[in-house]
This record gives C-alpha cells, sequence and structure tokens, in this order.
C-alpha cells in the first residue's frame, strides 16, 4: 500500500495529485486503481449511488476510504464534488505503432482536458506534449477530461526534436494557412497530427515538416479554438481509419 501524503492545495511539485468529483474518481479506480493512494467522501455525498459504488472498488482493491468534510474546502473541491480521489502521477509513455496527438504548449487546463475527452472519443490513445505546456495533472485537467486522463498514453517531451527523433512518422501540422484542406488530406499511419499554442499556433518551420493541413473556416473569425481544431481534425481522421 503506497503511504498516504498530507492533503494540501495542488501544487505542481507534489508528486500527486487529486480527481474532483464522483465520475472522475471513479475513472481513477476503474482504469489506473495502481496509482489510486486514497479516496475521500464528503459526508452529504454519502446517498450517491456513485459513493457506494467508488467505496465497493476501494474496498476491493484495498484503497484506503475515509469520509471527511474538511478535507474539500482546503484543496478547494466544489459544493457539488463529493469524492476525491488521491493519485500517484505517473507518466505511461506512448504505443510507437499507433498514431499520435502531438500539442506544441498547450496553456490552458480546460483546453487540454478536453482535448483528452476527445482523443478518446475518437479512438486515439497517444498524446505527445512538448513543453512548456500546462500541467496535465493539474486537478483542472483531470475535472476537464471527466477522468479520460485515466485511457490515455501519454508523454512529455523538452523540444519538438526530441519527440520526432523518438518518434519518426509521418506528419501533419495544423496551420491556418496550411496547403491541403482537412477534407481533402489523406493520413497515412503511423501518423502524427501536430497542433499549436492556443494564441500563437505553430511556427513557420512547421511548413517544412510533412503535410501541413488547414481547416476550412470563414472570415469572419482568425482561428478557431484549439480544442475545437482538435476535435475537428480527429473526427476527420477518425471517418478514414473506420
Amino acid at each position: 500500500m503506497q503511504p498516504i501524503p498530507r492533503l494540501k492545495r495542488y501544487k505542481k511539485d507534489l508528486a500527486h495529485s487529486y480527481t474532483f468529483g464522483v465520475f472522475p474518481t471513479l475513472e481513477l479506480l476503474a482504469h489506473r486503481p495502481q496509482d489510486a493512494i486514497e479516496v475521500v467522501a464528503h459526508p452529504q455525498g454519502l446517498e450517491n449511488t456513485g459513493i457506494a459504488r467508488i467505496q465497493d472498488i476501494c474496498r476491493e482493491k484495498r484503497i484506503p476510504f475515509e469520509i471527511r468534510e474538511k478535507t474539500f474546502p482546503r484543496l478547494r473541491a466544489r459544493e457539488n464534488e463529493f469524492a476525491v480521489g488521491v493519485f500517484r502521477k505517473s507518466e505511461p509513455g506512448l504505443n510507437n505503432s499507433t498514431d499520435h496527438v502531438i500539442l506544441i504548449n498547450p496553456g490552458g487546463t480546460g483546453n487540454l482536458g478536453t482535448i483528452i475527452r476527445t482523443m478518446l472519443g475518437f479512438g486515439f490513445h497517444d498524446l505527445a506534449i512538448i513543453e512548456p505546456a500546462t500541467d496535465i495533472f493539474h486537478p483542472e485537467t483531470v475535472r476537464a477530461s471527466m477522468g479520460a486522463l485515466f485511457q490515455l498514453r501519454f508523454a512529455r517531451f523538452k523540444d519538438f526534436a526530441i519527440y520526432q527523433e523518438r518518434y519518426p512518422r509521418e506528419f501533419y501540422p495544423l496551420m491556418t494557412n496550411g496547403l491541403t484542406t482537412l477534407p481533402a488530406a489523406r493520413f497515412n499511419s503511423p501518423f502524427g497530427l501536430i497542433f499549436g499554442n492556443e494564441s500563437r499556433g505553430l511556427g513557420p518551420e512547421f511548413h517544412n515538416l510533412g503535410t501541413t493541413v488547414r481547416i476550412p473556416q470563414s472570415t469572419a473569425i482568425d482561428s478557431l479554438n484549439l480544442a475545437v481544431s482538435v476535435g475537428v481534425t480527429l473526427y476527420q481522421a477518425s471517418i478514414q481509419q473506420s
């Protein structure tokens, strides 16, 4: 059994993080129980059927389960989040034979969590993050992913060159001035879909890498939200894979 850390407000340098809410906590217990350290429930949530399920799983897998009201405000959980899962941070790594999503310097926990959930929705399970980047283990990222993080393979890299050397494949950078429109693009597996930062996009050096792709859009906006761009692209790519 893993030692239970002192629970305090999340900081990036901690070796553990938190799931806020019943559903993300159930996802942790279902898919990464080996990383679960403890689950804390709020007394007001004891009538919730999800809490009962959490108790059963914790009992079965011998994961400590406690009822502690004061833990929730200390960790900044919301009023309707009746469970907090404490989990050890671990990085699963990537599968070299599958298609990858590559995010260059993603900056928002909400966008990152939404992208993770969207990836699973369209059958993508491998995410490369090029740093500097927002914290994939932040409770807000976990919350936005609705616990989908625990079904994902991911790895972080100091720069794109390190990733490229380790995982050679056909690359498709998504750029507003890409040469190929998304509906016309043909993705050859194993491939890497590359997306830039929310505010800056991809630098001009990515024009020399693989096949640049653009999502057709009206001139009323300059670009789509990052999570939306990823979702549209993954949907189109998943059609070809089916």
